[in-house]
C-alpha cells in the first residue's frame, strides 16, 4: 500500500532523493493494457505516476498526448472506465496515483460524485490543466476532504503574485511547466529550463517537479539539480508505442524508464 502523498514526498525530500513521474494515457494504445502498463510502470521505478483522463479538446497538450488521448476515446475510455482502473490497480501499485485530465469531463460527472469515486479509487492527486487556481477552490476543498490534493501548473511566465497564491494552495508539489507552450518531447529543453527553475525555488516552499519535453536521462539529471524531480509523457508513450504490447516490448519500455531513473540517480549510459 503507498503512503500518503504528502508524506511520500516529504521523506523523499528528506533524503534529497529525485523523483520520476511519468504519465501514462488511460486506454491507449488499448483499453486492456492500461492495468499492465501501470503495473509495468510501477516495477520500472516510478516513484510517481500520472493517469491521464482522454478529452476530446486537450489545449495543454502537444500532438503525442493528443493522438494517444483520441485513439483512447476511439477505443471507448471515459472517465468512469478511467476510475474503474485505478480501482483495479489500487493495492498493487507502490506509487501514489495521480489522474490528469481537463475540467469538462469532471462537471459533468459531478465534483462531489467525482471525488467520492477517486477516493476510492486510492487517487491522491489531481492535476487539471484548465482550472485555474483562483476557480478550484470548491473542487480543492471537496478533494480535500478525501485526502486528494490539487496539484497546479506554473511555468515561465506566472507572476510571482500567481506563484504566491498557487504555493499557498498546494498541498503536495507544484508542477513547473518547464517552457511556454505545449507538452511533448524537445531538444535541449534542460537549457531553456535552468534559468527559470533556478529562479522558482527561492519563491515556493514546497517541492517542484518539472515536465513538458523531459526525453531522455541527460535532461532529466540535468534538470533534477534545479529542483526535486521530473515528470515524462510524450517521451514514454512515443516509447510505448514503438515498443508495442509485446513481451520483449515490455522489456524494451522497461529498459528506458530505468535509464530515466538511472538518470536521476547520477547514472551515466550510453546512447542506444
Amino acid at each position: 500500500m503507498n503512503l500518503p502523498l504528502q508524506i511520500f514526498l516529504s521523506a523523499r525530500r528528506e533524503k534529497s532523493q529525485k523523483l520520476l513521474s511519468l504519465f501514462l494515457s488511460a486506454g491507449f494504445p488499448q483499453i486492456d493494457a492500461t492495468v499492465p502498463l501501470l503495473k509495468l510502470l510501477d516495477e520500472a521505478g516510478a516513484d510517481l505516476i500520472e493517469l491521464g483522463i482522454p478529452f476530446s479538446d486537450p489545449l495543454a497538450d502537444g500532438p503525442t498526448i493528443q493522438r494517444t488521448s483520441q485513439i483512447a476515446l476511439q477505443n471507448g475510455v471515459t472517465l468512469k472506465k478511467v476510475l474503474e482502473m485505478a480501482v483495479a490497480v489500487k493495492s498493487k501499485l507502490r506509487p501514489p496515483l495521480i489522474l490528469m485530465g481537463y475540467y469538462n469531463p469532471i462537471l459533468q460527472f459531478g465534483p462531489e460524485a467525482f471525488a467520492q469515486a477517486a477516493a476510492r479509487a486510492g487517487v491522491q492527486g489531481l492535476i487539471i490543466p484548465d482550472l485555474p487556481p483562483e476557480e478550484s477552490l470548491a473542487l480543492r476543498e471537496i478533494a480535500g476532504q478525501r485526502g486528494i490534493s490539487l496539484i497546479y501548473l506554473v511555468s515561465p511566465n506566472t507572476s510571482p503574485e500567481r506563484l504566491h497564491l498557487i504555493d499557498e494552495l498546494t498541498t503536495s508539489f507544484i508542477y513547473a511547466v518547464s517552457l511556454t507552450g505545449v507538452t511533448g518531447a524537445r531538444a535541449n529543453v534542460a537549457d531553456s529550463a535552468r534559468d527559470f527553475l533556478q529562479n522558482l525555488r527561492p519563491q515556493v516552499r514546497h517541492p517542484i517537479l518539472v515536465g513538458f519535453g523531459v526525453s531522455n536521462p541527460e535532461e532529466a539529471r540535468t534538470l533534477a539539480q534545479f529542483c526535486d524531480g521530473v515528470i515524462v509523457g510524450s517521451a514514454l508513450l512515443t516509447q510505448i508505442e514503438k515498443n508495442s504490447l509485446t513481451a520483449d516490448g515490455f522489456k524494451k519500455t522497461n529498459a528506458f524508464i530505468r535509464e530515466l531513473r538511472d538518470g536521476l540517480n547520477g547514472e551515466r549510459h550510453g546512447h542506444r
